[in-house]
């Protein structure tokens, strides 16, 4: 049971009660704010808790911000005591950290002294201050620069942590003449609405999944975009390996796309086929040699704690990953996620040795000289840890940057595509979201395109 007399903190308290295991049969909390002060009053289990604190407030945001900051953080040391666990983050629940850091820096403050506040551990402390080191150069709020994002949410099959509106594409292949016409329609008036155009990127789902000539139809929408700008950072996220064919690859490299993802997940051919992939880590390799001819900048993905995975098989795998020489590897942590088949299986996801794979993909990766340069976290997280992409030196990903660190207007055309405009003076990020099913998309394309034109006007 859990009440509040505060609905604006519910939310952002169960946020924090989901990060332990074990749970309160009850959860009473008040809120007030009298000169000053804020006082957060706790009833966990009939044991009462009472905490006050002061804050600098300076307008209704600022007001919102510490609001929320104490109660969390109230909440966080009664479990963390009671149940005798420290999460990495502490009581930091929201997916972006370095976002965090920023604001502080930018109002004269030091990050880490809010960070250990929060009680999030020094590791992470200085991994965050690592990723504001690597984006020097990339990070950039300026109004009007923006990225474009292209939607194809089709897959080979569907993998069991996926929770994209992606289905395998013998399933929706019915739908895809017509949703690339709805493409080409988004993108034929994308040019009046992108001011400087930072990056492109065609994700998914998975891009290859789609034959040649689909795939080609995409990429000469997108060129009228890219043609004032060749020298743009251009990404396809080709994905799973056993779709990849020499002759999609040489399109990339006539359409002038500089960057691709490979992403096996795992190098374990037993992983692969507990959660549902069709292809082996040899068809990985083959994808990646076939690929290496034409010099694009590379991103290999890893996920953390997969199936039955052990630490040792999945450091053997960022392991593998280094020694292909990838410029980019990104280190995912499993997630529950609502559309999830595993999370129609699992309620709470445990791996003690979640951590253990965290560490040592860290201390591996930054032997080898790749550095940390964007990270998110997401809600129901393994052992409550964190995305990481790496990065040789010069060779990071603008689009990720910035669209994790919501410095950008995106322009995102498709299915399940959502839209930012950002108002750095205001401090404001206005969002619009295309529908997520297909057909639902497809019917409604006109309205989509007006409301586009309406939102970047």
């Amino acid at each position: 049971m859990f009440t509040t007399d505060c609905a604006f903190l519910e939310n952002e308290l169960l946020d924090v009660a989901r990060l332990f295991k074990n749970r309160p049969e009850s959860i009473e909390h008040s809120f007030s704010f009298e000169k000053g002060v804020f006082f957060n009053r706790f009833v966990v289990d009939g044991r009462a808790f009472s905490f006050e604190n002061t804050g600098q407030v300076c307008d209704e945001l600022e007001f919102k911000r510490l609001e929320r900051r104490f109660a969390k953080l109230g909440l966080y040391r009664i479990l963390s005591e009671k149940y005798g666990e420290r999460m990495p983050w502490g009581a930091l629940t929201g997916i972006r950290p370095t976002k965090l850091a920023y604001m502080e820096r930018e109002n004269g403050r030091d990050f880490a002294e809010l960070f250990r506040e929060m009680g999030v551990n020094d590791g992470n402390i200085r991994l965050v201050a690592d990723i504001l080191q690597a984006q020097n150069g990339i990070y950039e709020k300026v109004d009007g620069n923006t990225d474009l994002f292209v939607s194809l949410p089709f897959c080979p099959t569907k993998c069991a942590y996926c929770s994209f509106i992606t289905a395998p594409i013998d399933k929706t292949r019915v739908f895809l003449p017509t949703y690339l016409e709805c493409l080409q329609r988004e993108l034929a008036v994308a040019p009046e609405l992108i001011g400087n155009l930072r990056s492109v990127y065609v994700g998914g789902g998975t891009p290859f999944a789609l034959e040649e000539k689909e795939l080609a139809t995409v990429l000469e929408s997108i060129a009228p975009i890219f043609a004032d700008k060749p020298t743009c950072e251009y990404t396809v996220e080709a994905g799973r390996p056993d779709v990849f064919t020499e002759e999609k690859l040489a399109l990339l490299k006539e359409y002038g796309v500089n960057r691709i993802c490979i992403n096996p997940q795992t190098f374990s051919d037993e992983t692969l086929r507990q959660i549902g992939r069709k292809h082996t880590v040899a068809d990985f390799y083959r994808a990646y040699e076939m690929s290496a001819k034409y010099g694009f900048t590379v991103n290999v993905d890893l996920i953390a704690g997969l199936a039955d995975e052990t630490a040792e098989v999945f450091t053997r795998g960022v392991e593998c990953a280094v020694e292909t020489g990838a410029e980019n590897i990104t280190v995912h942590c499993l997630s529950l996620k609502s559309g999830a088949k595993l999370k129609e299986e699992t309620a709470y996801l445990e791996n003690d040795r979640i951590s253990e794979m965290v560490l040592s993909s860290r201390n591996i990766l930054q032997e080898k000289g790749y550095v940390p340069y964007y990270m998110y976290r997401q809600k129901y997280q393994v052992g409550n840890n964190e995305n990481v992409g790496w990065t040789k030196p010069d060779k990071a990903c603008v689009y990720n940057v910035d669209i994790m660190e919501e410095i950008t207007n995106n322009l995102a055309v498709g299915a399940n595509a959502v839209s930012k405009r950002v108002f750095h003076e205001k401090g404001l990020i206005e969002r619009l979201a295309t529908p997520k099913d297909l057909k639902t998309y497809i019917d409604g394309i006109d309205g989509s395109i007006a409301k586009k034109r309406r939102f970047f006007g």
